[in-house]
């Protein structure tokens, strides 16, 4: 996991600090401020419009007022099909879905999510909780980075880690999910559950 806490924190994701010590948040600048700025440099601006999709990209959800819209968490595994949830619909019943990872398997999160309304969207995280009968056994924090508007999705993955493993190891676990930013804009939270097992099967 990214990072582990030794005493759980508050409830509240939001109360936890995900940012690493004497990290201070950059200041919000409009994606067009940014665009301006040193345009007599040609090699510069091009890296910016490469990077930044020039600032005008078509929103893929034109009628949904969210700056950063996720869509789908998947469990990754090599040889193996991604296991996938969709988190566009009714959050309530993703609890339905069990991922079944192997023990000791080595696998990773991916996270498929848009970002739309003409501005750049800094400092996106992912937090993690992880329960096992109603007992929280790790909290992992992951910076996601910072991504511009454009219509296509951009995606995100978790480091590949392996799953736990031996007898104590096996058994069902509940994941209590936020994708969150420097601000702490609550852009989603779910709730999903895997199962570790001796196998696949």
């Amino acid at each position: 996991m990214a990072e582990s806490e030794a005493n759980p924190a508050p409830e509240d994701v939001h109360e936890e600090d995900t940012n690493a010590p004497g990290y201070k948040p950059p200041e919000f600048e409009p994606l067009e401020n940014i665009l301006k700025k040193d345009q007599e440099d040609e090699s510069l601006n091009k890296y910016k419009q490469a990077l930044l999709g020039g600032g005008d990209a078509q929103d893929p959800f034109p009628n949904d007022p969210r700056r950063v819209i996720v869509t789908e968490l998947a469990l990754v595994v090599q040889d193996r099909d991604d296991v996938t949830l969709d988190l566009t619909g009714d959050l309530s019943k993703l609890k339905e879905q069990v991922f079944t990872i192997k023990e000791a398997a080595p696998y990773k999160m991916r996270v498929k999510f848009f970002v739309q309304k003409g501005e750049l969207v800094s400092g996106l995280k992912y937090i993690q909780k992880t329960y096992r009968k109603g007992v929280k056994v790790d909290t992992s924090k992951f910076m996601v980075g910072s991504y511009p508007p454009k219509a296509e999705a951009h995606t995100w993955s978790t480091p590949i880690e392996d799953a736990p493993s031996g007898m104590l190891a096996r058994g069902d676990y509940k994941v209590e999910s936020l994708f969150t930013d420097d601000d702490k804009n609550e852009h989603l939270k779910w709730t999903w559950k895997f199962e570790i097992k001796k196998d696949w099967a």
